[in-house]
């Protein structure tokens, strides 16, 4: 509910909440299954004409300049990670749960999250995260910490999520705590 509201905020919200709890009771639709079909396409349609807020311009020039660093390395995807400390445990594969502490920052240096804040590492499906997290990931070994740049395109793209503005850099400071 709240990816959805966040990202769409021009949403009727009594109108979304209406057809939640008629459809979470299981009651009968006040449309049909062709209005509904059309009507979600029509709002498809809508977002996708809606211009863009794009920070690419500085996006691009922040991966350009770090990718000079001589620490900075990057992928064939164009993640770019460092290797603050090399682990020396066992190395997660996509389908492997994992368990991990991270701070996550805009370019900007605005923190929008963090597990050592929290004081409780988190634990999830290695294959259900943004791209850049699944991958990377799979670079370290238990016991590591890495940095990752992360392009919009391998994070939340055009949409953003939550305090995360549409087509953002993101940057993780992550240690691979355990693979589960």
């Amino acid at each position: 509910g709240y990816e959805v509201a966040s990202q769409t905020p021009e949403l009727d919200m009594s109108a979304f909440m209406a057809g939640a709890r008629t459809g979470h009771s299981k009651q009968a639709s006040a449309f049909s299954s062709e209005e509904l079909a059309l009507a979600s396409q029509e709002f498809a349609q809508q977002q996708n004409q809606q211009p863009a807020i794009s920070e690419e311009p500085v996006v691009d020039a922040f991966l350009v300049e770090n990718a000079k660093k001589p620490e900075v390395k990057t992928t064939n995807s164009g993640l770019q990670y460092v290797v603050n400390k090399e682990g020396n445990g066992k190395q997660p594969t996509a389908t492997d749960f994992v368990k991990v502490h991270y701070e996550g920052k805009l370019v900007n240096g605005e923190v929008f999250d963090s597990s050592f804040e929290r004081g409780e590492p988190a634990e999830f499906p290695l294959n259900q995260v943004i791209a850049g997290w699944t991958e990377g990931l799979q670079l370290m070994k238990e016991g590591g910490e890495y940095t990752f740049y992360i392009p919009s395109n391998l994070a939340y793209g055009a949409q953003g999520a939550g305090p995360i503005p549409p087509n953002s850099t993101l940057i993780f400071k992550v240690q691979l705590l355990e693979v589960k």
